[in-house]
């Protein structure tokens, strides 16, 4: 991870980031409650294998998926979970990773400029079902803020360009979705597939391995 060649693939301007710094509480509490499933992380939960990959847990199948991208350089933001991460991403640990969402954003921009990107594409690593081709539709959709859509809807990952990062507020527990509410002129949609389904609890997980 210390290496300068790691992660970096594609556009040298561009890095995707993943987020997961999080506790994943609910995700623990149901396996408090006497579900086996719900014991220690979300990310650490394992998925089914499918044709394309082997059976792994839910942050190595978000990792895998944007590496595959190949946008450019991979940076996950981690917290206080150790997680099975490839030499091939850019680690950013964020200490200030309870006091929201936006903490982890602001760390892993930060990580990018210092290492000479000019736009980030963001997306969560308990969302093992946004495929490499969002992550790609995304990074090259026209605008300062790109976002990907769902049957409409919006998703991730969110693509935000330089000129935006310090529009961003300072804290608080949402991610590019309160920069798009406050600047909705800047904002692009890009249809996608796949699917926008994050791991959140157990019965998430059951969902995912019976979908």
């Amino acid at each position: 991870m210390s290496d300068e060649s790691a992660g970096r693939a594609g556009d040298p301007a561009t890095a995707a980031i993943l987020l997961a710094a999080g506790a994943g509480v609910r995700f623990r509490d149901a396996g408090h409650a006497g579900d086996d499933a719900g014991h220690g992380h979300k990310l650490l939960a394992m998925l089914t294998a499918t044709p394309a990959r082997p059976a792994e847990p839910v942050v190595a199948r978000a990792v895998a998926n944007a590496l595959a991208a190949g946008i450019g350089e991979v940076i996950v933001v981690t917290g206080s979970t150790p997680l099975p991460l490839p030499p091939e991403v850019r680690i950013r640990p964020n200490p200030d990773w309870q006091q929201g969402q936006m903490t982890s954003v602001r760390a892993g921009i930060a990580e990018a400029a210092a290492r000479g990107h000019q736009r980030v594409v963001i997306g969560l690593a308990d969302q093992p079902g946004i495929e490499p081709a969002a992550w790609r539709a995304v990074a090259e959709g026209d605008g300062p803020i790109v976002v990907a859509t769902y049957a409409g809807r919006r998703g991730n990952p969110v693509r935000l360009d330089q000129e935006v990062w310090d529009l961003l507020p300072a804290g608080g527990d949402e991610g590019a979705r309160v920069l798009m509410r406050s600047h909705p002129n800047l904002v692009r949609e890009v249809p996608c597939t796949g699917s926008p389904a994050d791991i959140d609890t157990v019965e998430d997980l059951r969902q995912w391995q019976s979908s």
